[in-house]
């Protein structure tokens, strides 16, 4: 086994540093000279354009177009709704000035004081405001309406307590912006782009996802309701994977965003914003991997197939290229992506524990025997287990058994949230649960100051209400008083 897996700490060890080794020795990303920030590695990269490119494709489905707005937003239009500055204030940075110059004294580059910006510039935390300031722009007839924008983009948030993927003062991330004639039309559309969330993160993650919409302690600064995915991850904590939110018309109110309606009558726009981020990498990470190293759903792997010879010569290398060059050719015409890695700077077994450490789906190898026989190796990460078969209908049987992989690794994901999901009524069957990890389903009376209790005494968050589930009614197990339904407790990324 290569030296890269020997140094990979076990999960059962020490859970975030198994995390963090992965990260860095999957060759993912890595941390960069500013606080906070991660320099994201060609391979976690090509992982994210994945993600990236099957969104892209949805979202454009159902009428979304992408456009570009400025990283930059003026101080003032922070302050122009009350709820939205508050809860991102202590998380801006900010720019005063535009200008440097060299130090007197020689010993470097120092801010220019006669170079202060009249009003200071906001790195954006999110874009709900640059965005309504130019929808005024664009809207003033029902006839412009709907808007359905999309940003891919990166946004700053000044996180003290920073982890790769999950927590960065600097992501990548996408965010929609609609604007929409009627309060039903916004509605639909913030629940429309929350099931096309849940629906990526099972079909293409291959992770189960609850979807819920969250309590008024939890949900965005500046919307009536947000709509939440949420997915648990093999330590027991629960990842809020994606959010959607109905904005209602607070934005169009604070940027004065009006319309001339079909009965001449003027209305305020109804709006939404929705977005998932980098962290989807981390939720790929923890909800799949091993003490192995990644494993990697196949309709996300930058790599799905490798095909790695094992020759004594030179000619007998040259024949082994002739035949895997045909099975990579007809592998590629089916849609698979293939690497064939005859390199000879790093033995096979170096290349098994790299690849294996990265998560490649399907592994195919081919010896001299392999040759004489018209056989191949097969490898499948999701289980390690290996087998021999005959290299005639080879490319057909990879492509079933990328598929069959994918639904392996969702159903295990699965498995495991049901088995760490559980109902309790009293309080103390809720601190005893919540210390094992994994999602509880408790009644809740409703108030802010019992979720406020919960959270101080338990470290335990409400990850949402769930749109399915236990609806019947009962009392909170913290105070008594009535509660409408069980709803999704856990501790939280």
């Amino acid at each position: 086994m290569a030296k890269e897996l020997k140094e990979l700490t076990k999960r059962s060890e020490n859970y975030s540093q198994w995390y963090n080794d992965l990260v860095l020795k999957a060759d993912l990303a890595e941390q960069s000279a500013v606080r906070g920030c991660m320099v994201i590695k060609p391979y976690g990269y090509a992982i994210w354009e994945k993600i990236q490119r099957q969104l892209d494709d949805m979202f454009k489905a159902t009428g979304v177009v992408n456009a570009y707005f400025p990283l930059l937003i003026p101080k003032s239009y922070l302050s122009r709704e009350a709820d939205h500055v508050e809860g991102f204030a202590k998380e801006c940075a900010v720019v005063t000035h535009y200008r440097l110059k060299n130090a007197e004294d020689g010993s470097g580059v120092v801010v220019d004081p006669a170079a202060r910006l009249e009003e200071e510039l906001i790195i954006r935390p999110t874009s709900e405001t640059i965005i309504w300031s130019t929808y005024k722009n664009w809207i003033h007839s029902y006839r412009d309406l709907p808007i359905l924008c999309n940003q891919w983009a990166n946004v700053m948030r000044w996180e003290m307590r920073t982890r790769l993927f999950l927590r960065t003062a600097e992501f990548l991330w996408q965010e929609g912006h609609t604007a929409h004639a009627t309060r039903e039309e916004a509605e639909e559309e913030a629940m429309r782009m929350i099931n096309l969330y849940g629906d990526f993160a099972e079909k293409y993650m291959a992770v189960p996802v609850v979807k819920g919409v969250k309590s008024a302690n939890e949900r965005f600064a500046g919307a009536l309701d947000t709509y939440t995915i949420e997915a648990l991850m093999q330590d027991g904590k629960a990842l809020q994977s994606g959010t959607s939110h109905f904005l209602g018309q607070n934005f169009a109110k604070a940027f004065d965003v009006q319309y001339v309606d079909k009965e001449n009558n003027m209305q305020y726009v109804w709006a939404t914003s929705w977005g998932v981020s980098t962290r989807l990498m981390g939720a790929l990470i923890m909800a799949h991997s091993d003490d192995n190293g990644l494993v990697l759903p196949p309709k996300l792997a930058p790599i799905q197939v490798v095909i790695v010879p094992i020759y004594k010569n030179e000619e007998q290398l040259k024949a082994i290229d002739a035949k895997v060059e045909g099975i990579a050719a007809k592998l590629r015409s089916m849609g698979v992506s293939v690497k064939y890695d005859n390199a000879d700077n790093k033995r096979p077994g170096f290349k098994f524990a790299d690849y294996e450490l990265k998560g490649v789906p399907v592994r195919l190898v081919m010896g001299g025997r392999d040759l004489e026989n018209n056989t191949m190796e097969v490898m499948r990460r999701d289980t390690l287990e290996k087998e021999t078969r005959s290299c005639e209908g080879i490319e057909e049987y990879v492509v079933s058994l990328l598929d069959e992989i994918q639904e392996n690794i969702y159903q295990k994901a699965l498995n495991y949230r049901n088995e760490h999901t559980v109902a309790v009524d009293t309080y103390e069957e809720f601190k005893a649960q919540i210390e094992k990890g994994g999602f509880v389903l408790a009644h809740w009376d409703g108030t802010p100051e019992t979720e406020e209790r919960i959270k101080e005494e338990t470290k335990a968050t409400i990850r949402c209400i769930p749109f399915e589930g236990d609806t019947t009614p009962g009392v909170c197990m913290v105070t008594g008083k009535p509660s409408a339904r069980r709803v999704l407790f856990a501790r939280a990324y």
